[in-house]
């Protein structure tokens, strides 16, 4: 797992945009919220994210994995190594958290089946009546 593979990535979603602050911190975001954040300045590079508090829990118990830095009592994790977890773990993580932050943002997230139809839509056979 690369920096490149994460930009990738975090970029793949609807209305995901990526500015560089704080320095040397990639930040990911969607309607001007931040889903993800990638500090380009440590060595390793850390990935931070948002997470549900069960997952929180459960991911700051592993090694190499804590509290982001400010943002820890939000849910927010710290990867400290960019292959602490299984790259579709990551990936599952990073989705959920687009997910969360694009819902309080206000940004429906667009299915494929309501995008991509197969199928037209029906029509009517006859217009609808007039009231009186």
């Amino acid at each position: 797992m690369s920096v490149e593979s994460i930009r990738g990535f975090c970029l793949s979603f609807p209305h995901a945009t990526e500015k560089l602050q704080w320095g040397e911190v990639l930040c990911f975001k969607v309607g001007g919220k931040i889903f993800a954040l990638l500090s380009l300045s440590s060595v390793p590079p850390r990935l931070m994210f948002k997470c549900e508090p069960e997952k929180f829990a459960e991911l700051v118990e592993q090694e190499d994995i804590i509290p982001a830095p400010y943002l820890g009592r939000y849910q927010w994790v710290a990867l400290e190594r960019l292959d602490v977890l299984p790259w579709s773990d990551t990936t599952d993580l990073i989705t959920e958290s687009y997910e969360m932050v694009a819902a309080k943002a206000g940004i429906a997230r667009t299915s494929r089946a309501r995008t991509n139809r197969t199928r037209p839509t029906r029509r009517r056979s006859k217009p609808p009546r007039a009231r009186k």
